[in-house]
């Protein structure tokens, strides 16, 4: 009776974390639609929809030159950098959950996001392009991270423990230099300048920064997708690896690599938005469970669909556009507290 009892448990389980997985997608698709016809100067769906057709068959306008503009220049680089920004962060907040064994992981554990922030502000300080300070933050991030590596395989103790000092230590040390930076910087530009980056916005997404970064983000998220099945086994100790025939240092210094890459990735062309890597895993676990075959996939959906919404509400809610990290931020730091609050088991 037992025999049959538990198969079918699992199997129920199974079908409904598909069933989730697959209304995430319809959500994304409806929620990436329908912020392309939102806006202060409104396109109709049959004018996206002609003017997305006439790239790949010509078309009979039914836009106008201003639309087609404002679609192709602004909008549209707009959304797809969100959902990209936003798969990125919530992927890399799970695989980092899961490496590190901690449910309160986020992306910027091993310092990514305060060095990808000096970086950043460097650049702003040496008077360099846009494109230039996204190429800083990203540099400086990497390093961040390598230094983080380097500190905690010359350190003795626990492993993971140790790179996670590690990285507050660095984080600390990046966080310092961009408060000096902030102090040096001259308060009718650059100072603003530094301070805007550091809030985190989707404002001036351009294709060319979609085509700086996709082969990053593609690169990495696919790394993670494809080793989901071995973060479940990371995630029951290095001595269970090693039985099941996974190297589980050599899978987590992987998993690190490619989460490390997504975050600098997204980082350096938005600037700092936190949260969204905490918040969107543990929302999915609630959702699918804490199979990584399954949260990883759920985690990319909701992540970028999160992230479009509140970017939609960032540009929408008020005549001037609210940094989209201020509302991650209030969005997320309720959720933590309950998370820490809460009496059943994180």
């Amino acid at each position: 009776m037992g025999h049959t009892v538990a198969p079918s448990r699992h199997s129920r389980a199974t079908a409904r974390a598909r069933c989730v997985v697959a209304g995430l997608a319809v959500l994304l698709v409806v929620a990436a639609t329908v912020s392309l016809l939102l806006g202060r100067y409104p396109i109709s769906l049959a004018e996206a929809a002609a003017m997305l057709a006439n790239l790949i068959v010509p078309q009979e306008p039914i836009w106008s030159d201003q639309q087609a503009t404002l679609f192709f220049n602004v909008r549209l680089p707009r959304v797809l950098l969100a959902l990209m920004v936003g798969c990125c962060l919530a992927v890399a907040g799970a695989a980092y959950q899961g490496t590190f064994q901690n449910p309160l992981v986020s992306p910027d554990i091993l310092g990514a996001s305060q060095g990808a922030a000096f970086g950043a502000a460097v650049a702003i300080l040496l008077g360099l392009s846009s494109v230039m300070t996204s190429v800083f933050a990203f540099g400086f991030s990497l390093l961040t991270v390598l230094l983080v590596l380097l500190i905690s395989a010359r350190a003795r103790g626990n492993h993971m423990m140790v790179v996670v000092l590690a990285g507050v230590m660095v984080s600390s040390l990046f966080q310092a230099g961009v408060s000096y930076a902030k102090l040096v910087a001259d308060p009718t530009d650059e100072l603003a300048d530094i301070t805007y980056w550091l809030m985190g916005s989707l404002t001036g997404a351009s294709m060319r920064d979609i085509t700086m970064v996709f082969p990053i983000m593609l690169l990495g998220c696919a790394t993670l997708f494809a080793l989901r099945w071995r973060i479940n086994i990371l995630t029951m100790g290095d001595d269970e690896a090693a039985t099941m025939g996974v190297n589980a240092k050599r899978t987590r210094i992987v998993v690190i690599i490619a989460a490390t890459l997504v975050t600098a990735a997204s980082v350096c062309v938005t600037g700092m938005i936190g949260w969204v890597g905490l918040i969107i895993p543990h929302l999915c676990r609630m959702l699918v469970g804490a199979d990584y075959r399954r949260l990883i996939p759920a985690s990319m959906l909701m992540g970028a669909t999160f992230l479009l919404i509140v970017d939609d509400i960032a540009r929408l809610a008020t005549t001037a556009e609210i940094p989209i990290g201020i509302l991650t931020a209030f969005v997320g730091a309720p959720f933590f507290l309950y998370l820490i609050t809460r009496k059943k088991k994180l």
